[in-house]
């Protein structure tokens, strides 16, 4: 029996539609088309489909996409409800990335395999709807560096894409990884996270495939793999720049094939997982073959997501003490103490190179030793450099706006107090009349 959703197939290439509408037309019982985006636009007054398959070039000579975005914004405008599956060439996986960023469900390449081609609209279809508010909750931030991440993960997490996330040490890659299966349709299977720096590559065939018993000396009863034990879910392969070569080629094979074989098994089994991977390497060495395989990096970053360093978001730092501050004093049952707006400016000259994690943990360490009614600056725990002092100087104006510094002071002050104007203005060492200015002129 066919399935009652209305789908429409929107590309200049007569061949490619009509191939499109053949394929669909043995699952869906109404598949239309158009070849222009004025012709879909007419379409569209009378038609309501459930699904859009979008091509993004319709004029002879142009590659850019720029028809088909103007067509999708549209469409997200007029027809909110309509799922977009953007149709692009391999070479064109950036133009599909900007296409998520603009609402589009999904995307697949062409030439497309049938059956994913399929899948892909089911799956699209069949979906509950995804709730995408809480998915980033862990990931603070005002900055636009964070809010332009978040919104990138709300398009992001709803597809089967790949998912590469890039950044250094600490700056909460597994967090992004996190936020991606809680908004996604795979949100009630597992989550497996597997450090891959830390398999040694004797094992790590096993521990990632399975094995069977007697497979080995100490194999005495089957062992599931990782990407078995992940199944229906989101396998999270954390630090892939620490495999070693040999690994990666074995990798490769798995995500190529879409299956692996368990040692001591004649057997493949079918890999039913989402692929998303991390590493603090640099594109520069990811993108060399002494060090990473080209042929797996194409495989793992489908999507390339960035996480910014805390020096490139550090307008967020009286922010994320407040929550690391409070977190703490809950979880220590720990008495909560002022943090001046001295010393809050003084924490945001700090270098963090440790990212938000050495932050997290400047935090626990002020709640445990903290004596004092407020807290002080040696209860962090931080050091300055004062032969980088000139340096950093010229970097922190660059970087903190005083303004900026000043107005999440003042809201970090009134959030310590509940909104006692009294009592955060003889935090922050002011009148109630100059803090009343001060609230005109950040608007809070």
């Amino acid at each position: 029996m066919l399935h009652t959703a209305k789908l429409l197939v929107i590309d200049d290439d007569f061949d490619v539609a009509t191939a499109a509408r053949l394929l669909l037309q043995r699952h869906y019982a109404e598949v239309r088309v158009a070849h222009s985006p004025e012709a879909a636009c007419e379409l569209l007054q009378h038609y309501q489909p459930d699904c859009v398959l979008l091509d993004f070039n319709f004029t002879k000579g142009y590659t850019d996409g720029k028809e088909g975005l103007a067509l999708l914004k549209w469409l997200h405008e007029h027809h909110p409800k309509c799922k977009v599956i953007a149709m692009t060439a391999y070479a064109d996986v950036p133009l599909a990335v900007a296409a998520l960023k603009l609402g589009a469900t999904d995307f697949i390449t062409k030439p497309w395999d049938n059956a994913r081609l399929v899948a892909t609209v089911s799956g699209i279809l069949h979906q509950a709807p995804v709730q995408n508010t809480d998915a980033c909750g862990k990931l603070l931030g005002s900055s636009s560096a964070m809010q332009a991440l978040r919104n990138m993960i709300n398009n992001v997490a709803p597809t089967e894409a790949n998912v590469l996330i890039l950044g250094e040490n600490g700056v909460g890659k597994e967090l992004v990884a996190q936020a991606l299966h809680q908004g996604s349709p795979r949100k009630q299977a597992p989550f497996l996270a597997v450090d891959m720096g830390a398999l040694a590559e004797s094992t790590l065939e096993s521990e990632l495939f399975g094995y069977k018993k007697g497979a080995f000396t100490d194999a005495r009863s089957d062992k599931q793999g990782r990407f078995q034990a992940a199944r229906g879910g989101v396998i999270f392969l954390d630090e892939i720049g620490n495999l070693p070569l040999a690994g990666q080629a074995k990798l490769l094979t798995a995500l190529e094939r879409r299956e692996v074989t368990p040692i001591g098994s004649n057997q493949s089994e079918k890999i039913q997982v989402r692929v998303v991977s991390a590493t603090n390497l640099s594109e520069t060495e990811l993108y060399d073959p002494t060090r990473f395989r080209t042929d797996l990096l194409f495989r793992l970053n489908t999507i390339v997501l960035r996480v910014p360093a805390l020096r490139e978001h550090a307008e967020d730092i009286p922010l994320l003490l407040e929550h690391y501050l409070q977190h703490y004093q809950q979880a220590y049952q720990k008495p909560a103490r002022q943090l001046s707006a001295s010393l809050i400016q003084q924490l945001c000259q700090h270098a963090w190179k440790g990212n938000i994690r050495e932050l997290k943990h400047a935090c626990e360490r002020a709640v445990i030793l903290g004596i004092e009614s407020s807290y002080q600056l040696q209860d962090f725990g931080v050091i300055f450099d004062n032969s980088q002092s000139s340096n950093n100087a010229s970097k922190q104006t660059e970087q903190l706006s005083l303004e900026v510094i000043e107005k999440n002071t003042i809201q970090s002050a009134l959030n310590q107090t509940t909104g006692n104007m009294s009592a955060a203005a003889k935090l922050l060492g002011l009148s109630r009349a100059a803090l009343y200015r001060k609230l005109e002129k950040h608007g809070l």
